[in-house]
């Protein structure tokens, strides 16, 4: 690319125009560990850098086989055949690629994570982790071992500096449908100060476009979807399997136990009572572990409107139901929490909140009542929301923190 092919790109793409993307004061340090995933996003982010002048040592994680997860290579990703697609990208830019093997490290903070948290009966968020300990932590470690600068990711999200606060700031990506956010709730002061996204005020078509443009072979791969380490969406036959609990006929087919065979299930997946929020008995449930809060279809009870979980209680092993007004709460606590935009919340303040990832922010007052817990109140009531998962405070597209889901009322 010449350089005024070079210019006429970064005029495209806006990208004199977004500081909080790619660019860095004159004299900044300019080496950049590039995490690729071998899709598309990391890849143009790898070449955006590039473009931009920095030096680029792009670095995949090599997370488990296909094999491990019995699933086909299209579905996942961090796979054997992902690594391959990331140095092909590398060897087109003339930059160097490592591999690290974090398979240990992601079995026990992501897959065991996942494992625990079901059978413990909440509802884990598995991307999250493997973003908070993998891409981020990890990363960031083997960033300093190598004397690198930054780690950057084909994240659509978008940082600044504050010079109000002192602070670094996490914001929304410009295109809101691909805004990724969420997921990142959890970066410290000094990991956005080692961060780059150059994807935050990019579309996905764009993205695309520059692959296209640039010869590049993953420019239509397709997104990995869902949990990459469990394709087929039968999480209590994965969970089984790394439970060792194949015997059991969970490992095959998510249904009742073979106590016959003599393998001591945990209690998550024993079958227990089905009661509405006043504990009266409507059914029986095939195991807490098939379940999550907010399921509507396959609850197995009969009634005249339709049937919702609400929560799931491990002590008494019974699954909460009710109908969709019964099942609305006004609020909800949250601990392990991560402020971003600030160090502690002094007073009530009004935000906008998301308790999954898909969900459109909606109004609510968020207190801090402990070091590290939160009290989040909607404006309206809102469905009960999973324990386990994430619900990340918004004000506008700043990122104000977040924290994981410890109950509801």
């Amino acid at each position: 690319m010449n350089g005024n092919e070079r210019q006429s790109l970064h005029d495209a793409l806006g990208l004199r125009d977004a500081p909080s993307a790619i660019s860095e004061p004159e004299g900044s340090p300019r080496r950049v560990m590039m995490a690729m995933s071998g899709g598309v996003d990391s890849s143009v982010a790898a070449l955006l850098l590039c473009e931009e002048g920095f030096d680029v040592t792009g670095a995949t994680m090599k997370l488990f086989s296909n094999a491990d997860v019995a699933c086909d290579a299209e579905s996942t990703c961090c796979s054997l055949d992902d690594v391959e697609d990331a140095k092909a990208v590398c060897r087109r830019l003339g930059v160097p690629h490592y591999t690290f093997n974090f398979g240990d490290l992601f079995g026990e903070q992501v897959i065991d994570r996942f494992c625990a948290t079901y059978v413990e009966g909440a509802t884990p968020n598995p991307c999250i982790d493997c973003n908070r300990y993998l891409k981020f932590d990890a990363l960031q470690r083997r960033r300093r071992e190598l004397e690198l600068d930054y780690v950057a990711t084909g994240h659509y999200a978008r940082r600044r500096f504050d010079d109000a606060t002192g602070r670094w700031q996490l914001l929304c990506a410009r295109d809101e449908t691909k805004d990724q956010s969420y997921v990142l709730y959890h970066l410290t002061q000094d990991a956005l100060s080692h961060m780059l996204f150059p994807l935050g005020d990019l579309t996905k078509s764009e993205v695309r476009d520059v692959a296209r443009a640039h010869g590049f072979m993953n420019a239509e791969k397709a997104e990995s979807q869902d949990i990459c380490f469990v394709p087929d969406g039968n999480h209590v036959g994965f969970i089984a399997r790394r439970l060792g609990l194949a015997g059991s006929g969970l490992a095959t087919e998510a249904g009742a136990s073979s106590p016959e065979q003599g393998i001591a299930l945990p209690a998550a997946f024993r079958p227990g009572p089905i009661v509405d929020r006043a504990g009266k008995v409507l059914g029986t449930h095939r195991g807490l572990i098939h379940y999550t809060v907010g399921q509507r279809k396959g609850i197995g009870v009969a009634a005249p409107a339709p049937l919702y979980v609400f929560a799931k209680d491990p002590e008494a092993n019974a699954l909460v139901v009710g109908a969709a007004e019964d099942v609305l709460v006004s609020t909800v606590t949250v601990r392990d929490i991560n402020l971003i935009a600030v160090e502690r919340l002094e007073s009530s303040r009004a935000v906008q909140v998301k308790t999954h990832y898909r969900q459109r922010p909606v109004e609510a007052v968020v207190r801090q009542t402990g070091d590290d817990e939160l009290t989040i109140a909607f404006a309206e009531p809102q469905r009960a929301a999973a324990a386990g998962q994430a619900a990340v405070l918004y004000d506008g597209d700043l990122v104000v923190g977040g924290g994981t889901i410890a109950g509801c009322r």
